[in-house]
């Protein structure tokens, strides 16, 4: 590590007033940032704590739509009553980051704003057609993740909550790498309220996506067999020591076929 320094935010204004002042980044749970400083592939010199801001948590349903707070912690949304009545796969997504410790520091905030290419949340956001909303505007999940580690964020733009609309069904199912647990392939797979169906796909690329093909199928017949059948490309797909291009794209109706299976 390193000489940093410390502030303390009293709402997503003042974090964001220090963020611009200081050239600094936003502390949420700290899981990757705080790991990222000490790789030194992170040097900001400020950090700014979210963690005191009592508006940026909390789990609230309104009118056919879910809003959990950005400081939410992973294991919050696991274990709420309100989230498993409404929209039960953000629960079990939830309940399947990391290990404990993970999910009691870890932030939905936190993790939308990374965009790691294999975590969770995003597949979750965009699968749902969920809205990103800020201490400025409200930014739909279409628009919101841009590419590996990037968002449609501005440096002093702080995430306050997100909002998903309640689906007919929907579930999430993962191909975990066995030490992180971070997904190798993770597919997220909803049934909207219209009755059309999107699929997000976290871990396969630099950034979360939607399977095109794994919907078209899912359109004419909502069942694992559909989504199994349906063929993947594998270009534009990650390759690295845990697995080739091939094998994700093979991965993912698989998974897929899981998912619709559980929803």
């Amino acid at each position: 590590m390193y000489a940093v320094e410390y502030q303390k935010a009293k709402s997503a204004a003042d974090a964001s007033g220090l963020i611009a002042k200081s050239g600094g980044r936003a502390l949420a749970g700290g899981q990757s940032l705080i790991g990222a400083m000490k790789l030194r592939l992170a040097q900001p010199g400020t950090l700014v704590d979210l963690a005191g801001i009592p508006e940026l948590a909390g789990i609230r349903v309104e009118s056919g739509t879910l809003s959990i707070g950005a400081m939410t912690r992973h294991a919050d949304v696991a274990g709420s009553a309100d989230v498993k009545r409404t929209i039960p796969a953000l629960a079990a997504l939830a309940e399947g980051i990391g290990d404990r410790q993970v999910r009691n520091m870890g932030t939905i905030g936190g993790s939308l704003a990374n965009n790691d290419p294999a975590a969770d949340w995003p597949a979750a956001v965009l699968a749902l057609g969920a809205t990103v909303i800020t201490h400025q505007r409200r930014i739909g999940a279409s628009d919101f993740f841009k590419g590996m580690y990037e968002t449609a964020l501005a440096a002093d733009e702080i995430i306050t909550a997100v909002s998903f609309p309640v689906p007919r069904k929907a579930a999430y199912v993962k191909f975990p790498n066995p030490a992180s647990r971070f997904a190798l392939v993770g597919v997220f797979v909803a049934q909207l309220a219209d009755g059309s169906a999107r699929v997000a796909v976290t871990g396969a690329a630099p950034s979360v996506f939607r399977a095109a093909s794994v919907e078209a199928a899912l359109a004419k017949a909502f069942t694992p067999d559909a989504a199994k059948a349906a063929h993947v490309d594998a270009a534009g797909l990650s390759s690295d020591l845990h697995a080739s291009a091939a094998y994700r794209a093979h991965l993912i109706p698989v998974i897929a076929a899981r998912a619709v299976a559980a929803a």
